[in-house]
């Protein structure tokens, strides 16, 4: 039971439906858009001007960003954060496609109807393998792409993921969010360098999405671990003409972005490179939201060296 429930731990951190996010002074919008017929994503926006685009990972949310969207109007940029169908607060349709390539596609659509592009656009772990599916099929809508740990995967479920969906009858029986909860606080720590992040008040914020849906949480990530992609992102990387810098923590950490990937982002992509930040870990923006901002600011300089974004 024990080891069903550490399983579990790590694939029950979708975010809040109603999370801290910051000050009051600040004009912070949650609303959803819809992509589909009966398909929709939560997108959370603060500040104006051209604002960065964020798409969080498998198991984050806006509330993972909170740290960025407090800074980054502070230096002159708006922030967007577009939440992938079944991750965070969006919906969860369990007979929908979870493909990486139909979420690109769902954030090209909402990208158009929100009327942002080309835009730098911020992605964490599998986030960026559907950033990387965007630049290549829409590369009118993506301008940079800035990943926090994630490189080119070919399918948003692990081999560990798909194994762990057996035990997806067990949950409930296991006492659900009660019971996982310290296994989750467990995942975060070994996932990270600086643990001080990881409060009771934070572990909260990243399991209240899936704690309001459990069972469509549970559904909607039986749907991924079955999907299959229509196409390889792989042979499609040298189509990329947009920059792309990725941003790693050196200290060693469950959920790295293996050698291997980075090393076919170098061979494949025109325009790449690396950042690393040390004594970080996989949540680099929990770790050394400072830090990501810089890289930030510097790629969006690089872009337009003339106005780039203040100091």
């Amino acid at each position: 039971m024990y080891r069903v429930g550490l399983a579990f731990a790590a694939l029950l951190l979708a975010g809040p439906a109603q999370a801290q996010m910051p000050g009051d002074s600040m004009a912070v919008r949650h609303f959803y858009v819809e992509v589909a017929p009966a398909e929709s994503l939560r997108v959370t926006t603060v500040g104006g001007g051209d604002p960065i685009v964020f798409i969080p990972g498998l198991f984050g949310s806006a509330f993972g960003y909170r740290h960025l969207l407090a800074a980054l109007p502070a230096i002159g940029h708006g922030a967007v954060v577009i939440e992938p169908l079944g991750i965070g607060s969006s919906p969860r349709p369990h007979k929908a496609s979870y493909s990486l390539t139909s979420q690109a596609e769902r954030l090209s659509t909402a990208l158009g109807r929100l009327g942002i592009g080309p835009a730098v656009v911020v992605a964490h772990a599998v986030g960026a393998s559907m950033a990387l599916r965007l630049a290549y099929r829409h590369p009118e809508q993506v301008k940079a792409i800035v990943s926090l740990d994630g490189g080119p995967a070919e399918a948003a479920a692990t081999p560990g993921f798909r194994k762990a969906m057996r035990y997806v009858p067990w949950v409930k029986w296991l006492g659900g969010m009660k019971r996982l909860r310290p296994k989750i606080r467990e995942g975060l720590v070994t996932a990270s360098a600086d643990t001080s992040w990881v409060t009771d008040e934070v572990v909260a914020g990243y399991t209240a999405g899936a704690q309001a849906d459990l069972d469509g949480t549970l559904l909607a990530f039986l749907a991924m671990a079955e999907a299959r992609e229509p196409e390889p992102l792989g042979p499609h990387l040298g189509e990329i003409r947009c920059p792309v810098r990725l941003v790693i923590g050196t200290a060693p950490h469950q959920g790295r972005i293996p050698e291997s990937e980075i090393a076919l982002l170098a061979d494949r992509l025109p325009t790449f490179a690396v950042d690393s930040v040390s004594g970080a870990g996989q949540y680099l923006f929990e770790e050394r939201p400072a830090a990501v901002v810089a890289v930030i600011r510097d790629v969006v300089q690089s872009l337009s060296p003339s106005v780039g974004l203040a100091h």
